[in-house]
């Protein structure tokens, strides 16, 4: 049994956190992520029900679900923020999303859960604004960071100022198995099989990655760490963000073809 709590970075008062395999069943490998500073948490993309138990399980060990001020969601999807409706109930935390996403959350949380912790939902559900900005956490700050249509047309990223960590979301996403998801990225080459499916299909177009590559390498940062799979560190995160800016993806490739559907397949959906 390998270790389910990945330390990213650790000093004195700020510590980042990597839960790499709480997803049991037939769900995507996932990771979860929780950042601390001065006592005070945000979670980041925590999931649905399939992490949820364990998540607040592994999150006791290192604090209290009381002290978790922010839940950060880069989207919308069901393995990033399905399990809203227990967060809501069990934490005092803030929602925090792109707010195209922010008027659709609601529909996943029930009637009555609708005024919790002395708050109304308007009130715990932060919609971004395009450009993002800084969310204050204990005595740092996290920089919600723009990466629309990289697989959602209201997305972003979390940099933490601190460890200067990029948590990318589906950005850098691979599909690996278990404790694989904890090594980081040692030979990109035979790192992109895993990653280049996904990255085709799931990102909308070249310019968008492009444009978002140029963007992070500003930014000077220590780790790209995804949703799903390994993160990046020192060469690799060049490599990554090089790869990234000249790939094909999304309506870069399709044609015609695309919209022809395949008509036998109907007679086994009737």
């Amino acid at each position: 049994m390998f270790q389910r709590a990945v330390t990213l970075y650790q000093d004195d008062t700020h510590h980042c956190l990597s839960f790499i395999d709480l997803v049991k069943g037939e769900g995507i490998q996932s990771n979860q992520f929780m950042i601390l500073d001065s006592e005070r948490a945000a979670l980041i993309d925590p999931g649905g029900d399939l992490t949820f138990a364990p998540l607040t399980v592994e999150i006791a060990r290192h604090s209290s679900i009381d002290n978790v001020d922010y839940i950060l969601a880069s989207h919308q999807d069901p393995d990033i923020i399905a399990s809203l409706p227990k967060w809501l109930m069990k934490t005092p935390a803030k929602i925090i999303t792109s707010k195209l996403w922010s008027r659709f959350l609601p529909h996943l949380v029930p009637g009555y859960l609708s005024d919790q912790k002395g708050m109304s939902m308007s009130e715990r559900i932060i919609g971004l604004p395009d450009r993002g900005g800084p969310i204050k956490l204990g005595r740092s700050e996290i920089i919600a960071i723009p990466a629309h249509f990289l697989h959602s047309v209201g997305n972003f990223q979390f940099f933490d100022v601190k460890s200067r960590i990029l948590f990318s979301g589906d950005m850098g996403a691979s599909l690996v198995e278990g404790d694989e998801a904890m090594r980081p990225v040692t030979d990109f080459e035979a790192h992109i099989p895993t990653m280049k499916g996904f990255h085709k299909r799931y990102m909308t177009a070249n310019k968008a990655c492009r444009l978002w590559a140029n963007m992070v390498k500003t930014l000077n940062v220590s780790m790209i760490v995804p949703q799903h799979g390994k993160p990046f560190a020192g060469k690799q995160i060049g490599e990554f963000l090089a790869w990234i800016s000249e790939l094909q993806c999304g309506v870069d490739l399709i044609d015609e073809n695309f919209y022809m559907p395949e008509v036998s397949a109907f007679e086994y959906i009737a």
